[in-house]
């Protein structure tokens, strides 16, 4: 098998297997209660209750009571755990009758299977099923935390350098600048996490084994210049370090061997702690994130073992931390949120710092780690490391059209919602379809992982942040109830501070990806029930939709011909359609307890967000 297939046949395996090792302070987990199968439309809608130290929880069906039950697979690609109840079933064939079991998942695996409860997706009928959504306009507003803000992914950052024409004709450098830009403007991006580091084109060896960061400094000012922060991914291996200099992945030949020698691999990220403080300020790096290599549970990112990767990471630690103790360091940078519960024991037991735990997932919510890192505060008597998700998506594989498609959009903002209590940062991989791993974007419509094509325009997923980043104020309640309320329907609702706006984004989405192209049965009719007003009050009511029919800018790209590229009369039309438009909405006006009504089709896979302004 070539490099190139090697490495995409790794992506494209990826599953959420057990780790070897025993979770941080957390013993053998029992079995959840309590589970219920509600008959939906299109779905069965399943509860259960949470159980405490649980990461997440395994959906299992059979089609008799006898089983054998299997773990449903929602086609992500990546672990197939969900966070939290509830979980909608839409690979449910309506009229057919299944049995389900849910078993609790923690770092070894899944535990005991839970009782069956039997359910039935029912026929979509004339009219899409309803569902309700009651915002509290007078409760109290709490803070919405910005997780999905904090930081973005992003291809190495030595694109930024980049002189040969690339995908389409385009101008590499100024798009991926101009993509960060993007993000930090109209999503409020803070910091950024991109792969290669120790590249070939940003340092190199002398021969006297002194380390030349010039071409890193190129990068680096240019980075900088966009006002955003570097996640610092201590990655790859210098071929001069590698105890193996052939062993290399992707188009861009980054180097996975561990090193030769050890302590060679701490000089280098000594030195490259201090010459980012001589150049650009100790305290400005001290706010930076260092993150220790990248995916070493899978072969195609590292050649040694799991005890190879603690060594790589104390050493590396060690080295910053040697600088400047205020640094954050931290990994193990997993796919599969593999391998975190070990590498915390590792630090436990060694006494190594660690500031933050990193891992990744796609095509699910991201777990809830709280009880590992909770448990390791409270065993070390350290602060509790931050839990950043520093890769996350809607697939882990390349050049898969579930990227380009409205289907994404509702998905990313559930993996938001769900992460608001239990995660630092959720980085979306990545912010540009200017990405070469596998080879540069074949057509405009590739499949690519970016929130914005070549050339920028704007996908489906990229509004779904953009409209996250538009709710003004704290967070006010907004429960949903109905067919298929908090699995497929859910919602988001905030308040301005001085009471005169209110913004609810709701949203229909599955994480089933047999569903990509929107299913009729899954559509739904969504009234906004709002409380809390001042009786008689006039509202202002302003509408932003993605769906199909929506923002959707494949579609225009469709509309026009599709092919591979456009011509110059085409990337008029597309940057023209490139935005995300306001639709007036009737006035709203409460009545006389207070309370407002807005009723609104909401497709699946559909995103709506209402402005509701005090006249």
């Amino acid at each position: 098998m070539t490099e190139k297939s090697t490495a995409r046949a790794d992506w494209e395996t990826r599953i959420g297997k057990p780790s070897d090792q025993r979770l941080t302070g957390i013993g053998e987990l029992p079995a959840p209660g309590g589970l219920s199968a509600e008959d939906g439309t299109g779905h069965v809608l399943l509860s259960w209750q949470p159980v405490a130290g649980a990461l997440g929880y395994l959906v299992h069906r059979a089609e008799s009571a006898d089983g054998p039950f299997e773990p449903l697979d929602h086609l992500g690609g990546d672990v197939l755990a969900v966070p939290h109840p509830p979980y909608a079933d839409t690979l449910a064939e309506p009229g057919r009758g299944y049995f389900y079991k849910v078993a609790t998942w923690s770092d070894g695996g899944p535990g005991a299977l839970s009782e069956a409860a039997p359910g039935c997706a029912k026929a979509a009928g004339s009219t899409p099923a309803p569902v309700t959504v009651a915002v509290d306009a007078a409760a109290e507003a709490t803070p919405l935390p910005g997780v999905w803000n904090r930081m973005i992914g992003a291809e190495h950052f030595s694109l930024l350098a980049w002189e040969q024409p690339g995908a389409g004709g385009s101008d590499v450098a100024k798009e991926y600048a101009r993509a960060l830009e993007i993000v930090r403007d109209e999503i409020g991006v803070r910091s950024v996490r991109a792969h290669g580091t120790f590249l070939p084109e940003t340092l190199s060896v002398r021969p006297d084994g002194s380390f030349d960061f010039s071409g890193l400094d190129e990068v680096y000012d240019r980075f900088l210049a966009t006002g955003l922060q570097p996640v610092v991914e201590l990655s790859f291996m210098p071929k001069e370090l590698a105890a193996d200099p052939n062993c290399t992945v992707f188009d861009y030949q980054a180097l996975v061997s561990k090193p030769a020698v050890w302590e060679h691999w701490g000089d280098l990220c000594r030195e490259l702690t201090v010459h980012l403080q001589d150049r650009y300020g100790k305290d400005t790096v001290a706010a930076w994130e260092f993150e220790v290599w990248n995916e070493a549970n899978l072969e195609v990112f590292w050649n040694g073992t799991q005890d190879d990767y603690h060594r790589l990471y104390e050493v590396a630690v060690r080295a910053v931390k040697g600088v400047d103790e205020r640094i954050r360091v931290g990994g193990p940078s997993s796919a599969a949120a593999g391998w975190v519960g070990a590498l915390l024991e590792y630090c436990q037991e060694r006494d190594v710092p660690v500031d933050f735990v990193s891992t990744h997932t796609y095509g699910n919510a991201p777990l809830d780690f709280r009880p590992m890192t909770r448990a390791f505060a409270e065993a070390t008597g350290r602060p509790e490391p931050e839990i950043l998700w520093t890769e996350w998506g809607v697939t882990p594989t390349h050049f898969h059209r579930v990227s380009d498609s409205v289907f994404a959009a509702p998905f990313v903002l559930r993996g938001m919602k769900s992460a608001l209590s239990s995660t630092d940062a959720l980085a979306y991989w990545v912010a540009s379809d200017q990405f070469e791993e596998l080879g540069w974007p074949p057509r405009l419509f590739h499949g690519g992982f970016g929130l914005l094509t070549v050339g920028n325009l704007r996908k489906p997923r990229f509004w779904a942040l953009y409209l996250l980043s538009q709710l003004a104020g704290g967070r006010i309640p907004a429960d949903v109830s109905g067919d298929g309320a908090e699995a497929l329907v859910e919602a988001l609702a905030t308040r301005a501070e001085d009471g005169s706006t209110l913004d609810v984004l709701l949203w229909n989405g599955t994480l089933d990806q047999s569903k990509i192209d929107g299913s009729t049965p899954l559509n739904r009719t969504a009234t906004v029930r709002i409380s809390g007003l001042e009786p008689g009050a006039d509202y202002t009511a302003l509408s932003r939709r993605v769906d199909e029919e929506h923002s959707n800018i494949q579609a225009v790209w469709n509309d026009l011909g599709g092919g591979d590229w456009p011509d110059e009369p085409q990337w008029a039309k597309l940057r023209s359609a490139d935005q995300l438009p306001v639709e007036p909405l009737a006035p709203v006006i409460a009545d006389d307890t207070g309370e407002a009504t807005l009723t609104v089709p909401l497709p699946n896979p559909g995103i709506r967000f209402l402005r509701l302004t005090r006249v």
